[in-house]
């Protein structure tokens, strides 16, 4: 069944505006992750988390499922997506074109503003490595990411960025209380910083390019003797 053929005002009266918002409330879920890969999702416990109608998740589940964020099997149920070190692969080889376009023109489109929160952000990125925390390095880590993805003012690129459910294979690939498995990632951030703050969108693409590339090897790499998919570290 189609997305576009689920009926948003069924007999249960639930609205459009209240789908999308289940379906909001769905996919934060997933994305915080409270639910560990390859778990399987009921109809029964989401609509009391959710406070909707078993007619209301299914709908629902039929557009993740369509979207990438869990797969349906038949005798299997509706699961939590499970990346395979491959998944993951292809996912970072797309990120690599992807980001890249977005930080060349962050180079072209950035505001002061913006540039100033970029700027602080790999400050702030600095500190944590100094101090040792994990956490607040990962956290504004992301910021970064998402910082870049804003300032590119290209929602055409940050569409199919999105499309990409990077965050979903990072909840599976890493673990913020251990170190971070690459040593260079702050100067690479910084390289991409001053690419993006001396508007060179050629040099922000190429070092945004060679960050995700970097990431990508270091994950094959720490795969590489077994090619298994179990839980490692924050890749990026």
């Amino acid at each position: 069944m189609a997305v576009d053929d689920v009926r948003l005002d069924g007999a249960d009266g639930m609205s459009a505006n209240r789908y999308e918002q289940a379906y909001d409330q769905l996919v934060a879920i997933l994305l915080s992750g409270k639910y560990e890969p390859n778990t399987r999702l009921t109809e029964a416990e989401l609509t009391q988390l959710l406070n909707v109608s078993r007619g209301t998740i299914r709908s629902v589940l039929v557009r993740l499922a369509q979207e990438g964020y869990v797969t349906s099997e038949v005798n299997r149920g509706v699961r939590t997506r499970l990346f395979s070190v491959a998944d993951a692969v292809d996912i970072l080889e797309a990120r690599e074109v992807l980001e890249g376009a977005l930080a060349a023109k962050a180079a072209e489109r950035a505001t002061q503003e913006e540039l100033d929160e970029l700027t602080r952000t790999v400050g702030v990125m600095r500190e944590a490595q100094l101090t040792g925390d994990e956490q607040e390095y990962s956290r504004q880590n992301r910021h970064f990411h998402r910082e870049i993805r804003k300032a590119a003012h290209q929602e055409t690129l940050a569409r199919f960025f999105d499309a990409l459910l990077y965050p979903l294979v990072m909840r599976q690939y890493r673990d913020l209380a251990a170190p971070h498995p690459r040593t260079l990632s702050l100067e690479e951030h910084q390289a991409i910083l001053y690419a993006v703050i001396t508007r060179n969108p050629d040099a922000a693409s190429a070092a945004m390019r060679h960050h995700i590339s970097s990431a990508r090897q270091g994950l094959l790499l720490r795969n590489a003797p077994s090619g298994r998919s179990a839980p490692d570290q924050d890749h990026e």
